[in-house]
């Protein structure tokens, strides 16, 4: 996975969309993100040692929930340009894993890595150029795009 540069605060944008659209789902119950990030804090100050697996398994087991998801994002680059001529294009990297609390397994996990390219760089992008409208997406639309496709295979998503 490649890394960038990116802006602070940018890995909330990911987290929003990711579980806006998992909130449509009718086999989630989700717990909201600032409940479960204080508890999370909570859990990770006490436990020095402890790996981000397990804090989120001990956070799981406090809010009463059956998996818990964490994920990274490893970049998130807007684009410099417009929407119909860029100097670069948006590039968006993250992970996203699906833990479950009994005994910390992954039972799921999804990578998006994509820096959108022009329909004349690389043809076999076409459908993906297109699905974005024909247009040079923002870093936002990107992403959105990625978390979309992520959720086409994660488990019981209708």
């Amino acid at each position: 996975i490649r890394v960038c540069d990116g802006e602070n605060g940018t890995e909330a944008i990911v987290e929003e969309q990711f579980v806006d659209r998992l909130k449509t789902s009718d086999s989630y119950l989700v717990i909201p993100s600032d409940k479960a990030g204080g508890v999370y804090k909570r859990m990770s100050a006490l436990s020095f040692r402890a790996s981000p697996r397990e804090i989120l398994r001990a956070a799981g087991k406090e809010l009463g929930a059956d998996l818990v998801v964490m994920g990274y994002l490893y970049c998130y680059r807007e684009r410099k340009g417009y929407s119909y001529s860029v100097e670069q294009p948006a590039s968006v990297a993250f992970s996203i894993h699906l833990i479950r609390v009994s005994d910390g397994a992954i039972v799921w996990n999804g990578l998006f890595d994509e820096t959108q390219s022009s329909l004349m760089e690389n043809v076999f992008h076409a459908s993906s150029f297109f699905k974005g409208g024909g247009k040079w997406l923002t870093a936002e639309e990107l992403s959105r795009q990625g978390v979309d496709e992520l959720l086409k295979t994660f488990p019981r998503m209708e």
